[in-house]
């Protein structure tokens, strides 16, 4: 059933990689509620399980999987990404079948695709979000980089998560040596604030990303962090039907939480230890925190992140399999990564979405 023109729809579709493209639509979300449009939600997963936990008044809808899944071993993650592309194309193209009909059924007059490659539309204005302008697979970097810069000139404007001059939280990630009009740096997102709460957690632990690689490193600190001296948070990022906690020792589990309970617990830990996706970055950035990061192994992008913060000297990291407890007190020796106080200006996006 169609929904009214009236109330502005515009498809919000994340990429389902782990929960971070997800999580950092919601500020976008909820500033199209408060720009008066009606965002309509679209995704696969775990990310259209936690958008759907988040935004429950909202319209949403399922788009095919791009099935992403990582290799057991880092070194074998790109060619389980190429033997996976048949199974991708075919996904675009189906996700592509879907918005066309979308379009006309929910009367949309805008798209905001998150890394989503397949949606978008000729008819409607159409966005795309991504802090990599150049991607990163070694020896192939370049080829991967002018492939995805392809799909990018399909949209009508890119917007990427970062500020466009030097110090940025990118670096060549999301900075071309030659200038695109299409692309506008709009800050970092974050759905979460900054807020100055009593310490409760010496130590937070939030985990992400596909599987198997999410297990193996939950595996590894359940083993390793009873004998971490503090009090210990561990949020395993597992979006499941119930929250459910447990207690352990000087740790305390959770599967998830939703924003605003993560939100306090970010505020009131006064470490974490995480992956060094991108997301998780810019929420970190946005609190002020000090952080230790696990990159997930052979993701070039989260390895060259984590190189980057650590060249800038604002936060150590590790490999996985080379993880020991004593890392952690590298985190004293970094300054932590610097609070980005950007202020987007939301209805200067959102003015795309009112062109005829």
């Amino acid at each position: 059933m169609a929904l009214e023109n009236s109330l502005k729809n515009i498809l919000v579709a994340p990429l389902n990689w782990g929960l971070g493209h997800a999580t950092r639509c919601i500020p976008i979300i909820r500033a199209l509620e408060q720009n008066g449009f009606t965002p309509i939600l679209a995704s696969d997963g775990i990310a259209l399980q936690m958008l759907r936990k988040e935004f429950p008044h909202l319209t949403a809808l399922e788009l095919p999987s791009y099935e992403i899944t990582y290799a057991k071993k880092g070194a074998n993650f790109k060619w389980k990404m190429l033997k996976n592309m048949p199974t991708m194309i075919e996904a675009v193209l189906n996700e592509k079948r879907l918005v066309k009909n979308w379009v006309k059924e929910y009367d949309l007059i805008g798209i905001i695709s998150d890394n989503r490659l397949g949606v978008f539309s000729k008819k409607v204005q159409s966005v795309f979000i991504t802090h990599q302008l150049n991607v990163i697979t070694g020896n192939t970097t370049w080829i991967s980089s002018k492939l995805h810069q392809q799909v990018i000139k399909k949209f009508d404007e890119c917007w990427v998560p970062d500020f466009e001059e030097k110090p940025n939280l990118s670096g060549k990630l999301g900075h071309l040596k030659n200038y695109d009009s299409r692309i506008k740096y709009i800050g970092p997102l974050s759905r979460f604030e900054k807020k100055q709460l009593p310490k409760k957690y010496d130590l937070m632990v939030i985990l992400s990303g596909p599987e198997p690689q999410r297990t193996y490193l939950e595996d590894i600190l359940t083993e390793t962090l009873p004998a971490f001296e503090g009090n210990v948070v561990f949020i395993k990022g597992k979006i499941e039907s119930e929250q459910k906690s447990e207690q352990s020792g000087n740790i305390t589990f959770y599967n998830f939480m939703a924003s605003k309970e993560l939100e306090q617990t970010f505020n009131e830990s006064e470490k974490v230890l995480c992956r060094s996706g991108y997301t998780t970055i810019m929420d970190l950035a946005k609190l002020g925190k000090k952080a230790f990061f696990i990159p997930t192994p052979g993701q070039y992008e989260q390895e060259y992140l984590a190189k980057k913060l650590k060249r800038d000297g604002f936060a150590p990291f590790v490999r996985q399999e080379e993880f020991h407890l004593e890392n952690l007190l590298q985190i004293d020796l970094f300054k932590g990564l610097p609070t980005a106080e950007s202020k987007i200006h939301w209805k200067n996006l959102f003015c795309l979405f009112e062109r005829k």
